[in-house]
């Protein structure tokens, strides 16, 4: 569930625009000189700047900055600045494997530089954790730079990252901090390294205070924005090389050896009025630990391309379907089967889909479309459309994608013509086309969508998500039996520990309880989730919950739930993954014991595509016709292309299919069930801690897949 806004959020973008306002004005008043920038040998001699080559504005912002500086011979720092090109996270040639940088590192690297128990708790030190293509991309950007240091004639260089400012005094505290960091070194060759810019890892640093404008940093600094390297540093670092994890992590294990300094407030700091479309690898084991209570994705808006038209080649896969969402447009599929649509059925047609995809025209709806200066063609290849209608499309509003591969150019030349950022993902390879993953397969409303036995809830207001209304036709309760499947590949019993399903010791945003151990037990009732109030946890309650081992693809998933009674309890049994977020649930709230709310978050992307966004889902609530807190009963999911079905004791309470209001998930996913209790009062309610200890119990778990 989305918060309500706070303060912060409400007056954010006037904060923004307040800020850059007095760097605007800062940037037309000189602030003197700063003695530490000059040409000699015990001088910063040098600053490069770390700048992409799409992001212009950023330098010139940066530039403004160094301009209202001038060294110790009077110059203005811009004189002795230059740009280095910052290697590009969306060029996948650029952040593919590279002797200089190991992707794997673990969360006893994040917890080198920032012990949390919380972190430690939930996870093995030796979990592994890959880096993202953004984090590779910094990490290799700032070697470059090292190796510009290393070779270059300066002796000591100032780094920075383009989207930084300086500080009111900062001139008067980097002079006071360089001429500390100089006394009491022996020899002639000066501190190798010195931050000018840092984060404290949440008040854990090991440091040293050299004096009161400096210290001696042993570890727990993050960021890398601002930072003085000499030759020899930069030597001393490329020495050490790979860099294994996030640059700003890796170079903690190095602080020491390289007697690293930092001034004791930072002189340069991170602008607050721009945007950035980094991610940040460890924050989904922070989330699921507790330690960060926000989903930290940023949220995707529907892209505002104008009406997008692409044919492809029909091949068994839908890449270009897939593609074309995960740039925020909401895409449908045609089975090119269909009666060719008439002008003004293409036009109403667009006003819900921002894509369509091996849409059969009729020829005056082609003519309308290419008539209309904002739409947009794209081709598979040249054979996708005859030649003659090829003709007649405007070539600056048009793009064939023939040959160009993942890594060489497609997502260039998509979003070149759809004025769109290139995601930082892999062009995607997309679903089998018989999974049907972008068809409109809704029946057509007749009358009211809602039934009596449905209630539906705000949606995500997304490119993936439709917002549930008229054209939502809900499907109500009925007397239909699901066949027995057979096949079974998972049947636990949940009296004994099970081979097929193990303990979580996690927790994720939104929750106010951390899920432990010793919260799960098994009985003869079957396996039991108990939550209860604590003081001495990372947060204000413990419960209990399990995943499944393996994931699975598309299946039935069934299980014997009494969920536990009570405001603010939530008996969750579901179907989840991440990277990109997908998820089906069953959720049963302790305040409405007769009813069972049941939901779908839905993200594009291959395996591995970093898409996560989803505060609400897609949810309704199921009235059930009973109390599901007295007793047990039977309930399951089946999830097949194209379509989901959830039954109770064997009838189908509810189904959906693509786009109602969501495509459906079509990634492997692990079976999950526990027992928590949310931030939102309005999932469930207001705890009370007068009903704890309460307990869920599952029992019969089956799988089908």
């Amino acid at each position: 569930m989305r918060s309500t806004p706070t303060i912060a959020d409400v007056f954010g973008p006037l904060r923004k625009a307040v800020f850059r306002a007095t760097r605007t004005l800062a940037g037309i008043v000189p602030d003197g000189r700063i003695f530490a920038f000059g040409s000699g040998t015990a001088e910063i001699g040098a600053v490069l700047i770390i700048n992409l080559e799409r992001q212009p504005q950023r330098l010139r912002r940066t530039l403004r900055e160094l301009n209202r500086f001038r060294t110790s011979e009077g110059l203005h720092l811009t004189s002795i600045s230059r740009r280095l090109p910052a290697i590009d996270a969306r060029d996948g040639r650029a952040v593919a494997s590279t002797a200089d940088v190991d992707p794997t590192y673990c969360i006893g690297d994040q917890l080198f530089v920032q012990p949390d128990m919380r972190l430690q708790e939930c996870f093995d030190m030796m979990v592994p954790v890959k880096m993202t293509r953004q984090e590779v991309a910094i990490a290799r950007s700032h070697i470059e730079a090292w190796k510009a240091i290393a070779a270059g004639e300066q002796e000591h260089v100032l780094v920075l990252e383009d989207d930084v400012w300086f500080t009111r005094g900062a001139g008067e505290a980097i002079d006071r901090g360089w001429r500390a960091a100089w006394e009491g070194l022996e020899g002639h060759e000066g501190p190798q390294l010195l931050y000018l810019s840092y984060e404290d890892a949440g008040g854990t640093a090991t440091r040293t205070q050299v004096s009161d404008d400096l210290f001696r940093a042993i570890r727990g600094l993050w960021l890398l924005s601002g930072y003085v390297l000499s030759r020899r540093g930069a030597e001393a670092l490329l020495r050490s090389m790979p860099v294994v994890g996030p640059v700003d992590m890796w170079i903690n294990y190095h602080l020491e050896s390289l007697g690293a300094q930092a001034l004791a407030s930072p002189a340069i700091l991170q602008r607050q009025d721009g945007s950035s479309d980094n991610s940040h690898s460890i924050l989904p084991y922070l989330a699921r630990a507790g330690v960060i209570d926000a989903n930290a994705t940023a949220v995707p808006t529907r892209a505002s391309a104008g009406p997008v038209l692409a044919w492809t080649d029909k091949g068994q896969r839908e890449g270009l379907a897939m593609a074309l969402s995960m740039l925020g447009l909401r895409v449908r599929v045609f089975d090119g089967k269909e009666a060719a649509l008439e002008k003004d059925d293409l036009f109403d047609l667009l006003t819900t889909f921002d894509a369509l995809v091996d849409t059969p025209l009729s020829n005056a709806a082609m003519a309308a479309a290419i008539a209309c200066n904002e739409t947009k063609f794209v081709l598979e290849s040249d054979d996708c459309l005859n030649r003659d209608t090829r003709n007649f499309l405007s070539p600056t509003r048009t793009v064939t994608l023939t040959g160009r591969q993942p890594t060489n150019g497609a997502w260039q030349a998509l979003c070149a013509v759809l004025n769109l950022i290139p995601p930082p993902h892999d062009f995607p390879v997309g679903p089998p086309r018989q999974w049907r993953l972008f068809r409109d397969d809704r029946p057509a409303p007749a009358g009211s969508s809602l039934g009596a036995a449905t209630q539906a809830h705000r949606t995500d207001d997304s490119a993936w998500a439709m917002i549930p209304g008229a054209d939502w036709p809900l499907r109500t309760k009925t007397a239909h039996r699901i066949p027995p499947a057979e096949g079974c590949v998972v049947h636990e019993g949940m009296t004994t520990p099970p081979t097929s399903f193990r303990g979580s010791v996690e927790t994720f945003p939104g929750n106010l309880a951390a899920f432990s151990s010793d919260a799960l037990s098994y009985g003869t009732v079957g396996a039991q989730l108990t939550l209860t109030k604590t003081s001495t946890a990372s947060r204000t309650y413990r419960s209990g919950a399990f995943a499944s081992i393996c994931s699975f693809g598309h299946g039935r998933f069934e299980a014997e739930i009494k969920a536990a009674k009570g405001c603010g309890l939530v008996t969750g049994f579901f179907l989840h993954r991440a990277d990109p977020r997908q998820e089906i649930d069953v959720e049963l709230t302790g305040d409405r014991q007769t009813q069972m709310l049941v939901n779908v978050y839905f993200n594009p992307g291959d395996e591995g595509a970093a898409i996560g966004y989803g505060y609400r889902g897609s949810p309704c609530r199921i009235e059930l016709g009973f109390d599901a807190t007295s007793d047990f009963h039977q309930y399951a999911i089946d999830w097949q292309p194209g379509n989901i079905t959830w039954t109770v004791d064997g009838r189908i309470v509810h189904s959906r299919r693509s786009w109602d209001p969501t495509p459906i998930p079509h990634l492997p996913m692990r079976l999950h069930a526990n027992l928590w209790t949310p931030r939102s009062k309005e999932l469930a309610g207001s705890i009370d801690d007068g009903v704890l200890p309460a307990t869920s119990v599952f029992r019969n778990i089956k799988i089908w897949s």
